[in-house]
């Protein structure tokens, strides 16, 4: 039988993207790789929350959430039960990628039967260019939305800005956004895999012009992070309706009491040390139940982004 009152770790999937890199060090050298896990293809996003990720408890995520709902606790989607609401990424680019948007609950829900995709980024490296793109420059007249994105007029219409590690950005559904190349970015978001490309550089990719269309904000980005400290070594990086994103900073370590109502992912990208007495290094990432245990990490002079779904910061949090 499972015990699912303590933490358990989130094995990655690796996905093949034009846009990313041969070589994932040092999150995952080559040695790390699973045997099933592609070689020698560029590699974009790896993926720790989606349904069919692995998990140390031999089972899939989806699996344990189909049996076991209960740990995702009060943060449990009523209308999608059985997904974990929060999806966790690791993006690492070599090229832009496409000019894109999302949508909202409404709209994802009628036309793809999904939540919407609201996301944050926080960049763990950033390397020349470095840069994002959020929201356009100049408020952008509905009719020229489409001719600015066939001739790709539209790249150079956005906000472009420069990133360097520590940085947050929050990008709300309906924010036309791109990822610039050289970053190593830590994504945090909706669990919804529904993206409207509007421009792809040429690439011989399928665009998505008319659902883009109806769900663009054509005007400046209005949604800055702002960042505060809840105490020594805890700051809170982002807050929304959909997941709260807080990064610690430990000296010797940190730990979340007992009982919590909400689930919550914990992704070490600095560092390493122990959760629970079992060993952890930067890249990994660990699913803590809803009232579950105690949970104790020992990790000096680390970095840990830890995201849940709550209308306030979690008490019973202590970092030290």
């Amino acid at each position: 039988m499972l015990r699912l009152n303590s933490p358990f770790e989130l094995l990655p999937i690796f996905r093949e993207r034009v846009w990313g890199r041969n070589t994932l060090a040092p999150y995952f050298p080559e040695e790390l790789r699973r045997p099933d896990q592609p070689r020698n293809v560029p590699i974009g996003e790896i993926w720790f929350t989606f349904s069919e990720n692995p998990t140390s408890l031999d089972k899939t995520l989806g699996e344990i959430l189909t049996a076991h709902p209960e740990i995702l606790g009060d943060a449990c989607n009523s209308q999608y039960g059985t997904l974990c609401p929060i999806l966790v990424k690791l993006l690492f680019t070599t090229e832009r990628l496409s000019v894109q948007v999302h949508p909202a609950d409404d709209y994802a829900r009628e036309y793809h039967d999904s939540l919407g995709k609201t996301e944050a980024w926080y960049v763990l490296d950033s390397q020349p260019p470095g840069e994002v793109a959020v929201g356009f420059r100049e408020p952008l007249l509905p009719d020229r939305l489409a001719e600015v994105a066939r001739t790709g007029e539209i790249a150079e219409m956005l906000d472009w800005r420069q990133v360097r590690r520590g940085d947050v950005i929050f990008t709300p559904a309906g924010t036309v956004h791109a990822i610039g190349a050289g970053l190593t970015i830590c994504e945090i978001q909706q669990n919804s895999d529904i993206t409207y490309r509007l421009y792809d550089y040429g690439r011989p990719r399928e665009l998505h012009l008319e659902h883009g269309a109806k769900v663009s904000h054509l005007g400046p980005h209005e949604h800055e992070a702002t960042p505060r400290v809840l105490s020594p070594g805890r700051d809170e990086l982002v807050a929304c309706s959909y997941f709260r994103i807080e990064r610690i900073r430990p000296r010797t370590g940190f730990e979340m009491e007992s009982g919590l109502p909400h689930y919550m992912i914990a992704i070490c990208v600095e560092g390493a040390g122990e959760v629970d007495g079992k060993a952890a290094r930067a890249g990994q990432a660990w699913f803590i139940p809803a009232r579950g245990d105690r949970v104790r990490v020992s990790s000096a002079d680390s970095e840990w982004i830890l995201t849940y779904a709550a209308p306030q910061p979690a008490e019973g949090i202590r970092v030290w």
